[in-house]
């Protein structure tokens, strides 16, 4: 019997019943921890771009792409509530003056930023 294409490129067959089953195994990929953003974007490749996380996930890379799309976003982030510090003279020194009107600035300026998010992911990338 004439081997398949699949048989040719080093795949494998297991007999289950009367079926022929090919043995596909995903490679292994390094467990990474991925955080807001990174599952944000994994909805988003799940529901507008199927063929990219098809083609991250049966690589073994989508783990990792997840996590540096997350650590890149949370870097984004930080820098511009250093940005909006700077352009809201929010200093050091209101912290050590008055650390709760500092926190209430710190923690506007995040909650402004992650509403901007939700309305348009791409905002930090």
């Amino acid at each position: 019997m004439a081997k398949s294409f699949f048989e040719e490129m080093g795949g494998r067959y297991e007999k289950q019943g009367d079926y022929l089953i090919p043995c596909i195994v995903l490679p292994a990929e390094e467990e990474q921890l991925i955080g807001t953003w990174g599952q944000r974007h994994l909805d988003y490749l799940k529901q507008y771009r199927k063929v990219t996380y098809t083609n991250l996930l049966t690589s073994g890379r989508l783990n990792t792409y997840l996590a540096d799309i997350d650590r890149q976003a949370q870097e984004r982030l930080e820098w511009l509530v250093e940005g909006m510090k700077q352009a809201q003279d929010i200093t050091e020194q209101l912290k050590a003056e008055n650390a709760l009107e500092w926190t209430g600035q710190i923690q506007k300026f995040r909650f402004f930023l992650k509403s901007q998010l939700l309305r348009n992911p791409n905002f930090l990338l």
